[in-house]
């Protein structure tokens, strides 16, 4: 038998069944225990869960215009660092991802980054101000052949705009992927509409802002018959939403980020920015609705939302910090603790919300493949019992706006392989993916 580049030993596969992982050329040749393998590089996986690559359908990498708190390199060395095979890298960049041009650079960096595959999203609107249709088309054709378009940042609130977006991407099968926001209930919002926020004396963000556009949108998606995915889900009414919308027949996807399936808005307490994030913190029975919706598939997946800014923009006063928090490197952890150790989730279900599902709405080809023989080897190696605590000075990303800092969370992820090129070796990355 032929020498493999790489074999994993006695790791657990998703389904529980433990096996050897052998994979050579980028493909996984066995996954089952076999005494006579031989590679080049032999990893104990012993008590380890290999998970297919995760893949984010929805990052910040910053790049261009915003390299002090983010780059596509420092990005993509983040995501390899927290399991990820695939980021999709938001629009809202300076210039805007709104032409051919700018996806294609965000494409060729992540390219030149050889960490992971990184997929730009295209805005829908031209400048993402919701008057005029970016280059969709352009940027469907371009290189980066984008599939997923987005204002992130800023909602589609003109219903006509976004009718003609649904109908323009469906000649591609392109996914449009609202900010579900109504931007005129929500002008100076600065946390979750509720008993603290008139405590604390700041402006409410009402969920129905988020509730109303996703039904107006929910509607629209069904009557033009083109897919719909909304970002970062808040609510325990917008998760009813989308349940009524999928018991339809409408073709809506849906994600929640980790930060929204652990933290309150009681943190806005303590007055630091960290927990200043768009949309919302909200409550702990919304919480507990995000976690139920997740575990019974009325949420597809998890999308970390990773929103990096340099220190000025969040050490300040809260009503002038910007908003967004960190969220590649600690992702597969929160989700372990959320849903896999309070018995909502089984790794088989992981798999399926952060890298099946995310795959199969942008389109992602070479991703979300299961670890079976032929498939493309891109894998993450956790180990669920060591517990591991999150240090802002040692994130890497460019920015270290965590709000997990001084936690302690279970589940270190020990490797990462891209297109079986070792990204993460002993939690250490490599250099553009050694093999």
């Amino acid at each position: 038998m032929s020498t493999q580049d790489f074999l994993i030993k006695n790791i657990s596969l998703p389904n529980g069944v433990v096996g050897d992982i052998a994979f050579k050329d980028g493909l996984i040749t066995s996954v089952i225990k076999d005494s006579k393998l031989q590679a080049e590089t032999v990893i104990d996986g012993s008590g380890c869960v290999a998970l297919p690559g995760l893949v984010d359908l929805h990052t910040h990498l910053r790049e261009p215009g915003r390299e002090d708190a983010e780059t596509v390199l420092s990005g993509s060395r983040a995501g390899a660092k927290g399991g990820f095979t695939a980021v999709s890298a938001m629009a809202n960049t300076s210039p805007v991802a709104d032409t051919a041009g700018v996806v294609e650079q965000v494409y060729r960096l992540g390219q030149e980054a050889g960490l992971l595959d990184v997929f730009p999203i295209g805005a829908v609107t031209q400048g993402l101000k919701g008057e005029a249709l970016s280059e969709i088309g352009a940027m469907a054709d371009s290189v980066a052949r984008v599939r997923v378009f987005s204002d992130d940042g800023n909602c589609v609130s003109d219903p006509l705009v976004m009718r003609r977006a649904l109908e323009y991407i469906k000649k591609f099968d392109g996914v449009i992927a609202q900010h579900a926001q109504d931007p005129k209930m929500t002008v100076g919002s600065q946390m979750n509409e509720g008993e603290i926020s008139a405590r604390l004396g700041l402006k409410g963000w009402p969920a129905v802002a988020e509730e109303a556009i996703i039904a107006r949108d929910v509607l629209l998606a069904d009557h033009v018959k083109s897919r719909l995915h909304i970002c970062h889900l808040t609510t325990a009414g917008g998760v009813e939403i989308i349940r009524w919308a999928k018991a339809r027949g409408i073709n809506v996807t849906a994600e929640v980020t980790p930060h929204h399936l652990l933290l309150t808005d009681d943190l806005a307490s303590s007055y630091d920015p960290v927990f200043k994030v768009n949309p919302p913190l909200r409550t702990e029975s919304d919480v507990m609705a995000l976690r139920e919706a997740l575990a019974d598939g009325t949420i597809d997946i998890v999308a970390t939302d990773h929103a990096p800014h340099p220190t000025e923009a969040k050490e300040c006063e809260w009503q002038e910090a910007a908003f967004g928090m960190l969220g590649l490197e600690t992702a597969l952890s929160i989700i372990q603790k959320t849903m896999v150790d309070s018995g909502m989730m089984n790794w088989e279900a992981v798999a399926d919300r952060m890298s099946y599902a995310p795959a199969r709405i942008g389109r992602y080809e070479q991703q979300g493949q299961p670890l079976v023989e032929g498939s493309v080897a891109n894998l993450v190696v956790i180990n669920p019992t060591q517990m591991w605590t999150v240090d802002r000075d040692l994130v890497l990303s460019k920015s270290s706006n965590t709000p997990y800092h001084g936690h302690q969370l279970p589940g270190v992820v020990a490797h990462t392989f891209f297109k079986g090129k070792h990204t993460l070796n002993n939690g250490e990355v490599t250099k553009n993916g050694a093999k």
